[in-house]
């Protein structure tokens, strides 16, 4: 008798926080998980600490990539498609605050943009073919509710004039959003009924978050984690859009606490995500549908 095929889940930012309870509880559901991380060394670790938790019939992999270096995407999505048949789940899960002064990447992309939005929108480009070859993939980003700070500027997503740091990350948090709205109908328009995709806010997360942002946003973030909640909360509404049958066929939605919510910003209209899906494609340098 053949032996059932493991789904496959990619989760980034899985070194730490909720990616890390996310990773192993999907391994514990039976996913073979690829685990996408920046750090080698907490790769490392995650993986061995995810594999002893599961045992050695559950296989969790690693794969090393920056998020805010485009070439590095573009290196993991490469191995990420030569290596596995097809892709079940996706989690969009790394994001990051970066603090003053404003930072750039390699590609000279503000550091928030590219780490919290472009990063996760050219990665899951880069395996859509794999997506569409699962009988029922699903695309999950973490967002926030933090999308409520957000003033952004299609002219300049990057913030080069006036940078706040607390007002681009809720830029890319409803980013994150927006890009799971537009992809929900680009999907539909295109009759692909295979693949879902929705957003969620995680609640304020009692981890590593904000570290980055040095200065007073880190001191900030420090005594706020006794009112934060566990990471093991935190990945709940993303593991209930991972695999709860109920959801399986909804597409474009933002979720808190297992619950759909309407998305309250000015900014949130079709014509500025189109907008914004455009520049996105603009700025990675590559068109999400190579249709």
């Amino acid at each position: 008798m053949a032996t059932a095929v493991q789904p496959i889940a990619l989760v980034t930012g899985a070194t730490s926080g909720i990616g890390e309870v996310t990773a192993l509880e999907l391994a514990q559901q039976g996913y073979h998980v690829v685990l996408l991380a920046r750090s080698a060394e907490k790769a490392a670790r995650t993986r061995q600490q995810t594999q002893d938790a599961v045992g050695l019939g559950h296989r969790v992999d690693v794969l090393l990539c920056d998020l805010a270096d485009i070439s590095q995407i573009q290196r993991a999505a490469a191995e990420f498609n030569q290596r596995y048949p097809q892709l079940d789940l996706l989690v969009n899960n790394a994001g990051l605050l970066f603090g003053k002064p404003r930072q750039v990447s390699v590609d000279g992309l503000e550091m928030t943009l590219v780490t919290n939005h472009l990063g996760p929108f050219l990665l899951t480009a880069l395996l859509l073919d794999k997506l569409l070859l699962s009988p029922a993939a699903r695309i999950i980003n973490v967002a926030s509710m933090a999308y409520k700070m957000a003033q952004p500027r299609l002219n300049d997503l990057g913030q080069e004039r006036s940078y706040s740091p607390l007002q681009q990350y809720g830029n890319t948090k409803l980013y994150n959003i927006m890009f799971t709205q537009e992809l929900a109908r680009q999907l539909r328009e295109r009759n692909i009924t295979n693949v879902v995709t929705n957003s969620l806010h995680p609640g304020v997360i009692a981890s590593n978050f904000g570290t980055n942002a040095k200065g007073w946003l880190a001191k900030a973030t420090s005594l706020l984690r006794p009112f934060m909640i566990s990471p093991q909360k935190g990945a709940e509404t993303t593991l209930y859009l991972a695999t709860a049958p109920e959801v399986g066929q909804v597409s474009g939605g933002f979720y808190i606490k297992k619950k759909a919510e309407a998305v309250k910003h000015p900014f949130n209209t079709p014509a500025n995500a189109q907008q914004l899906w455009q520049e996105s494609e603009r700025l990675v340098k590559r068109n999400f549908f190579l249709d």
